[in-house]
């Protein structure tokens, strides 16, 4: 295999590895993914090393080194997927190293097209039923928390747009959940608003990172384990933040 082989390789096992930090996929399955890649391929052995802002690969038999920064983070578990697949289809040998990195660049490229309507209606409605279970609610909040966390979903999506700030989308949010669910409890619609609360909050609560966090301090990556942990402690403290603004806004 010649230098232009190899380098193609690497540079397709850390494009996998980004595409898949930036997903939402936990660091010891993207150093998995990764060295089985270098591994199918004429049995190279590749030595990664992952964080959650940086990816580089190596291989033993070259001292050239890949690396990427990943520069956002967001949850999408259909590109994670997708990059499984993928990998599979070259361990099996159904596609060649360039398709590989041709379907990973398509795959890095194609945008959420998931329409802002469908969003907001999902997040409603996973509010509203989480609020059930969760707050054991009453049915008379139902509609009410599918409002709360309709408006409120919209609003996080408008200032992830315009924004542009990270963390203060969640800070934002939930101060529109705190003002909506008080103001709704002061007009009688829903009887609860400690409940419409607790059900629009969950869209916003980081549960995939933070389930991420607790299995790479498992699998002893403790670096990316505890920065995924931390960033988690900050939207829950800023989620709370938000509710107990709302609070002082309407006692004011």
């Amino acid at each position: 295999m010649d230098l232009h082989e190899k380098g193609l390789l690497l540079e397709t096992c850390v494009l996998a590895g980004k595409i898949m930090i930036e997903n939402g996929a936990e660091m010891a399955r993207v150093e998995d993914t990764m060295n089985r890649l270098a591994g199918a391929h004429h049995d190279e052995r590749g030595i990664s090393f992952v964080t959650s802002g940086i990816v580089l690969m190596g291989l033993e038999s070259t001292k050239s080194v890949q690396m990427m920064d990943v520069t956002k983070r967001t949850t999408n578990l259909e590109k994670v997927a997708k990059v499984n697949e993928y990998s599979r289809y070259f361990v099996e040998d159904r596609i060649t190293l360039i398709q590989l990195n041709k379907m990973l660049q398509i795959l890095d490229y194609k945008k959420n097209d998931r329409p802002m309507s469908l969003k907001v209606l999902s997040a409603g409605i996973l509010s509203a039923c989480l609020m059930m279970i969760v707050g054991q609610g009453s049915w008379w909040d139902f509609v009410p928390t599918f409002l709360v966390g309709a408006i409120s979903y919209t609003v996080y999506l408008i200032s992830q747009k315009y924004l542009k700030t990270k963390y203060l989308d969640e800070f934002v949010a939930s101060f529109m959940i705190g003002l909506l669910a008080l103001t709704f409890e002061k007009w009688g619609f829903g009887l609860s608003a400690d409940n419409m609360i607790i059900g629009s909050i969950m869209p916003l609560v980081p549960g995939i990172a933070i389930t991420n966090a607790i299995r790479d301090i498992q699998q002893d990556d403790i670096l990316s384990g505890m920065s995924r942990a931390v960033e988690s402690l900050m939207i829950a403290v800023l989620i709370g933040a938000g509710i107990a603004a709302a609070f002082s806004f309407l006692k004011m």
